[in-house]
């Protein structure tokens, strides 16, 4: 599936938020509707939940056969007329992530939505060139929100 054209009227979204688990850093539901606005090209009706550890593993295991749990998993269900998917957030895979990689919790989050959201509208990142763009745009994007760069890029010495 092929990205969408930007739309240059602001998109409309409905955005459900789910806490399986809520732990105290969760983001907001407004924080999450900012961050879905910046990274959406057209109207859109999304659900977010946010898992534990158990729930992320078991849809991890039976929607792509791993079993473990992953940090974010998105699920489109129809791309015309109107944009509708899922996005689950692990938040106890989130939360380690964010510490072992030295970032700040909140701006993990908004990265793994973004990340999510663009995963919806037909983002992918299996070959390397679509990889790179889709972390251009994702750097982009958490980098207009104000967050750090969420890759972090190795120079080669020389």
């Amino acid at each position: 599936m092929s990205p969408k054209k930007p739309n240059p009227r602001k998109p409309k979204l409905s955005l459900t938020v789910q806490y399986a688990v809520k732990p105290p850093c969760v983001p907001t539901r407004r924080q999450l509707r900012k961050w879905a606005l910046t990274a959406l090209t057209c109207d859109a009706e999304v659900t977010l939940r946010v898992v534990d550890e158990t729930e992320g593993r078991e849809l991890n295991r039976d929607y792509r056969g791993k079993d473990y749990a992953t940090n974010v998993l998105t699920f489109p269900l129809e791309v015309e007329p109107l944009l509708m998917g899922d996005i689950v957030l692990c938040a106890p895979v989130v939360e380690k992530e964010a510490a072992e990689q030295g970032k700040q919790l909140e701006a993990h989050y908004a990265h793994l939505f973004i990340h999510g959201m663009l995963h919806l509208q037909g983002y992918d990142h299996e070959m390397e060139a679509e990889a790179e763009a889709m972390e251009r745009l994702e750097t982009q994007l958490v980098t207009e929100l104000g967050y750090a760069a969420p890759y972090h890029i190795e120079k080669e010495v020389i």
